[in-house]
């Protein structure tokens, strides 16, 4: 178990670029294509039109922190909130939580994005190279502290 311990920064670099990739492809259109769809898309919800810029700028921009592993936490953060509201207000989880196949994919992502909120960025991050040990817990001191 100890070798697959050293895969670690892998697996959150692997992390934060897929699901970098994914955010900037949901987010891109919502910015720069398709904003009057997704407005209406939100105004069918109950949301207040202007959320789809919000939520563009979250994706896409925070998929690019993901990404650059920089401000990780935070960007993960507001995607893990981002998402978690979407699962509520679509009403996919209250009206048949059995019925996983309608929300199944944003779940996926708001886990995955809350993971990145707990671990961090990893070794391999610009997190790591501005901010060192005071933003990796798992750092310990020679005395173990």
């Amino acid at each position: 178990m100890q070798s697959l311990e050293k895969l670690k920064p892998l697996a959150l670099l692997l992390l934060r670029f897929t699901l970098g990739a994914i955010f900037i492809y949901h987010g891109y259109p919502k910015l720069f294509g398709h904003a009057r769809e997704t407005i209406e898309a939100f105004l069918r919800l109950g949301l207040p039109g202007y959320l789809a810029y919000v939520s563009g700028l979250i994706e896409f921009f925070g998929g690019c922190m993901l990404i650059a592993g920089l401000f990780t936490r935070v960007a993960a953060l507001l995607l893990t909130i981002e998402l978690a509201i979407g699962i509520w207000k679509a009403g996919h989880l209250v009206q048949d939580p059995m019925a996983v196949h309608s929300y199944e994919s944003p779940l996926v992502l708001a886990v995955s994005a809350f993971t990145l909120v707990t671990l961090g960025a990893g070794v391999v991050s610009l997190d790591q190279a501005f901010f060192g040990a005071a933003r990796s817990p798992s750092r310990k001191t020679r005395n173990g502290d």
